[in-house]
C-alpha cells in the first residue's frame, strides 16, 4: 500500500511510460477504457488536437495515477481542455487520492498556460471539491449479463425482446469484420439523419487498427446487405458498444435491436460479465431506447473548473440556439455532410 504522505510527481506521458501506464490502467478501479495510452495517439494524428497525458510517480517510481487531458482550440466552440475528449469517461484515475490532487493541480496550472475556457472531468461520480458539475444532462447505462444467452434474452423487457425476434425471423445475421469499410457509412448516414456531423474515416480505423482485439467492428447483414454496423471497446469484464448505427432499412428490419443483442450474445459467450451501453442525453430517443432494454440510468456527474470562461459549457444538441443548424444539417446531402462533417466533429470533443 502506498503512504498518502509519500512524495508524488508529474510526468508527461512519452512512449517509454506506455507499457506502464496501460498495465496502471488495467489493474486501476477507477480507469476505464478512455483512459488507455492509446487515445493519444489516435486524437492526435486523426483529429489533430494537442493533447497533455499526465501520470503521477511516486519516490519508487511506480506509477499511482494517470490523467488523460484533450486540448481543443475551437473558433466554433472556444478553448477546452478535458478527460477525456471525444470518449464519455475520464478524470483522474488513481490509486491513491495524494494522486488525484497533484494531478488536478498540474492540470490546472495547464489550463492557465493554454489560455481555455473551462477544465473538465468526465466523470461517473463526481469528487473534485469546488468544481461545478452538470448531472442532469448525460446518464449512463450499464448492466451485468450472464454467460446464458437465454437468460440474458429473458431479462430484456418483453417488448424490446420482440424486436430482437423480429431481426432474427427476418433472417438477419452478423458479421465481424476486418476493417471499418462498411462501419462508416452506415454511421455517417446514421449521425446525419440525427443531425450530428461525422468523425473522419481514418478516425475509426485508427481506433480499430491502435486497440486490436480490445476493439472489433459488428455488422448485420440482411439478405447480404450491410444495414446496420458498430465498433465495440472491450476492457476488463466490460464489452461498450460505442459508434453504431443503422441504414433507412434498419429500423423496418428491426436491425438495431437485433445488433446491440449480438454484441451482448458474442460478448457474453467470450466470458464478459457487463454490458455498456454507454451515454445518453436524458429524455432523448436514445435513452428511452437503452431503458426498453432493462438498463436503469446512472446520471453522469460532469466536473468543470472555470478558467477563463464565466459560465458552463453547454455545447450539446439539446441546446436551443443549435436547433436551427441541426435541423437544417438533417437535410444536407450525405456527401456533402461527410465532406463538411469531419472538420466540424473533431471541434465538438
Amino acid at each position: 500500500m502506498h503512504d498518502s504522505k509519500r512524495a508524488i510527481r508529474v510526468c508527461d506521458f512519452d512512449n517509454s511510460a506506455r507499457h506502464r501506464w496501460d498495465a496502471f490502467v488495467a489493474d486501476c478501479p477507477d480507469a476505464t477504457f478512455f483512459h488507455r495510452s492509446g487515445w493519444k495517439k489516435v486524437i492526435e494524428e486523426t483529429l489533430g488536437h494537442q493533447t497533455h497525458f499526465l501520470f503521477a510517480e511516486d519516490t519508487d517510481g511506480a506509477i499511482v495515477g494517470v490523467l488523460p487531458l484533450v486540448f481543443i482550440r475551437s473558433a466554433l466552440f472556444g478553448r477546452s481542455l478535458s478527460s477525456t475528449a471525444f470518449c464519455v469517461y475520464g478524470g483522474p484515475a488513481v490509486s491513491v487520492p495524494r494522486a488525484a490532487e497533484v494531478l488536478t493541480a498540474r492540470a490546472i496550472e495547464l489550463g492557465e498556460q493554454l489560455g481555455v475556457d473551462y477544465i473538465e472531468y468526465r466523470s461517473r461520480q463526481a469528487n473534485q471539491v469546488g468544481w461545478q458539475r452538470k448531472s442532469s444532462l448525460y446518464a449512463t447505462f450499464r448492466k451485468a449479463i450472464d454467460p446464458d444467452p437465454e437468460k440474458n434474452l429473458l431479462a430484456v423487457p418483453r417488448k424490446q425482446r420482440a424486436m430482437v425476434r423480429k431481426g432474427i425471423a427476418l433472417g438477419l445475421v452478423s458479421q465481424i469484420d476486418v476493417d471499418t469499410k462498411r462501419l462508416h457509412p452506415i454511421y455517417a448516414e446514421s449521425v446525419r439523419n440525427l443531425g450530428t456531423p461525422v468523425f473522419p474515416k481514418r478516425y475509426f480505423a485508427a481506433l480499430h487498427w491502435e486497440f486490436g482485439e480490445a476493439c472489433d467492428v459488428l455488422t448485420i447483414e440482411h439478405r447480404g446487405r450491410a444495414v446496420g454496423s458498430v465498433m465495440n471497446f472491450y476492457f476488463r469484464n466490460e464489452v461498450l458498444p460505442y459508434y453504431g448505427g443503422g441504414t433507412r432499412d434498419a429500423r423496418e428490419l428491426a436491425a438495431n435491436d437485433f445488433m446491440y443483442w449480438e454484441v451482448m450474445r458474442r460478448a457474453a459467450a467470450r466470458g464478459y460479465g457487463l454490458f455498456d451501453f454507454g451515454r445518453s442525453k436524458i429524455g432523448t430517443g436514445a435513452f428511452k431506447f437503452k431503458t426498453h432494454w432493462g438498463f436503469d440510468p446512472e446520471p453522469l456527474d460532469y466536473e468543470y473548473h472555470l478558467v477563463r470562461g464565466t459560465q458552463l459549457p453547454d455545447v450539446n444538441p439539446l441546446n436551443p440556439k443549435f436547433k436551427l443548424w441541426i435541423d437544417a444539417w438533417k437535410r444536407l446531402p450525405l456527401p456533402v455532410a461527410n465532406l463538411i462533417g469531419p472538420w466540424i466533429a473533431r471541434n465538438l470533443g
